[in-house]
């Protein structure tokens, strides 16, 4: 069973991709965690912590994910590419929940988000040894990324099918066999 604080980091999460940032208040976010607001506050004193309790999650969920591009055995290109599809993983949602609130002009939340992107492009890069191929791949997987999710939101299949997946990192593959 998840611990108390996970319970209201996932509640707050949740909130925020389904409701958006205005419906998490305090006040909804105890109560779909199953704790009482005294509860809340003894982990969260404020609207403010718990936004940085997210953010801190996605920054240690995106560390992990940066370390597995440069041992992916299929490559880090391809690696990067292929898991920029929405999912609905711990990761994905983080990613969603931290946007609505950068959406919402949150500081630590855009923060973050530069943070994210900068540990994803640096590990490419290390990998691929090549800063514009890195910027070129993670391009395309942001722009997968981005397409999925608004998919996702909407109930519907990924508009990516495996085959046109397949053909897309057979051109990542042709662009990282020209570094």
């Amino acid at each position: 069973m998840a611990s108390a604080k996970d319970r209201i980091l996932d509640s707050f999460e949740d909130i925020l991709i389904k409701e958006g940032e205005r419906a998490a208040t305090m006040d909804a976010v105890a109560a779909a965690a199953g704790v009482s607001k005294g509860g809340l506050l003894y982990h969260f004193p404020s609207k403010e912590a718990m936004v940085e309790g997210l953010c801190a999650r996605l920054a240690a969920l995106t560390a992990e994910d940066a370390e597995k591009i440069g041992k992916a055995p299929e490559g880090a290109a391809r690696y990067y590419v292929r898991t920029s599809l929405y999912v609905d993983s711990p990761l994905d949602r983080a990613i969603v929940a931290v946007a609505r609130l950068v959406q919402q002009g949150h500081p630590a939340a855009a923060q973050t988000f530069a943070h994210i992107e900068g540990l994803w492009l640096d590990a490419l890069e290390k990998a691929l040894g090549s800063r514009p191929v890195a910027q070129a791949i993670k391009l395309m997987g942001d722009g997968l990324y981005y397409s999925a999710t608004f998919f996702a939101a909407a109930d519907q299949p990924a508009k990516v099918s495996e085959a046109e997946l397949e053909a897309l990192l057979e051109q990542v593959d042709a662009l990282v066999e020209r570094i």
